[in-house]
């Protein structure tokens, strides 16, 4: 669907010139949810505003259904963009335009008529749940409300790719969830490719089929959601998996035994059971799990006792149930040591 060959962007800066996007190869497939994560300043977005060329490639080669954009006219491109939606953080709605006029703006862009706009906007409303907001003006919605009419929008010209460029930074947890539940609906619905730029691994987690973790320009990694949580390769994965700033950090001076969630029933009694099954008090030293639909996402950070014993019982535990985990807090020069 979305292939980059070799791609990279550089700017000129006063130090010479700096390079956003360094040699990427990248495809993503029709009908998936991709998400390109990293912390800020590693060249997310502007890979993806490479996807609708907002941004040229300084060289290589970017490819949408097998046609290279890089090639294409004025003309060919205007068409392709017609089928590349994009939604932003700050939802760039029209301040003195209404709900169904923001949302029908791109089909008067492309000279679609009046009757045409006015149903699309209807379908697309009670796509997103705001037919009873149809006439009401930006200022007098809420950021999940703004950010509804912003895909609306995003998806008025029938696209076959959304890019979501941090579209849910400026929401609070309860409507990110909601709107990352809207696009996994969308994207089930409609079969819309959904690229997802985001800086935090739970909306990786919650929303998308696969990841690439980038970092300086560069893609250091790419994978299933499932095979990055568990497995990292990338200090940069590992960062955005155990954030220093949550009381997550692997501590130098204790054993510590990193727990993940992927998907485990969430009333499952995990920490209880090992508890009594193990005969030992777990010293919990961090966690950030959700709840998400029943099921388990996330990790838990757990110090492993001094008495080797139990410390093989509690890893005897986790083994036969098949719950994931890996040894912290002592380094070696690939990183932290493995036991699983």
């Amino acid at each position: 669907m979305i292939r980059f060959e070799n791609v990279s962007k550089r700017f000129p800066s006063k130090d010479g010139e700096t390079i956003a996007v360094n040699n990427v190869n990248l495809e993503i497939e029709k009908g998936e949810i991709f998400g390109i994560i990293g912390f800020s300043g590693a060249g997310k977005s502007t890979l993806v505003r490479h996807v609708n060329l907002l941004e040229y490639p300084t060289c290589g080669n970017v490819y949408f259904e097998d046609f290279n954009l890089t090639k294409a006219s004025e003309r060919e491109l205007r068409k392709y963009r017609q089928k590349i939606g994009m939604i932003f953080q700050q939802f760039n709605l029209l301040a003195q335009r209404n709900v169904v006029e923001n949302i029908v703006y791109p089909l008067e862009i492309a000279g679609a008529g009046k009757k045409e706009r006015l149903e699309r906007a209807e379908e697309l409303l009670r796509l997103v749940g705001l037919e009873d907001k149809k006439r009401a003006y930006p200022a007098q919605l809420s950021g999940g409300q703004k950010q509804r009419v912003a895909i609306a929008r995003a998806l008025s010209t029938k696209p076959g790719v959304l890019l979501c460029d941090e579209a849910t930074s400026a929401l609070d947890p309860i409507t990110t969830r909601a709107i990352l539940g809207l696009l996994k609906e969308i994207n089930e619905k409609l079969g819309v490719t959904i690229v997802v730029i985001t800086h935090e691994m739970k909306v990786v987690e919650q929303i998308c089929d696969r990841v690439a973790v980038m970092s300086s320009g560069v893609i250091e990694e790419v994978g299933t959601v499932k095979d990055v949580f568990l497995n990292p390769k990338s200090e940069t994965a590992r960062k955005l998996i155990l954030p220093e700033d949550n009381g997550l950090k692997a501590d130098e001076k204790r054993r510590i035994l990193r727990i993940a969630f992927d998907g485990q029933s969430a009333f499952l009694p995990v920490i209880s059971s090992l508890t009594v099954e193990c005969d030992t008090m777990i010293n919990i030293l961090g966690a950030n799990t959700e709840n998400i639909g029943g099921k388990a996402y996330g990790q838990m950070l757990i110090e492993l006792p001094e008495d080797s014993h139990k410390e093989n019982k509690i890893k005897k535990y986790l083994d036969s149930h098949g719950i994931h985990y890996e040894e912290g807090g002592k380094k070696n020069e690939q990183g932290y040591d493995r036991t699983a």
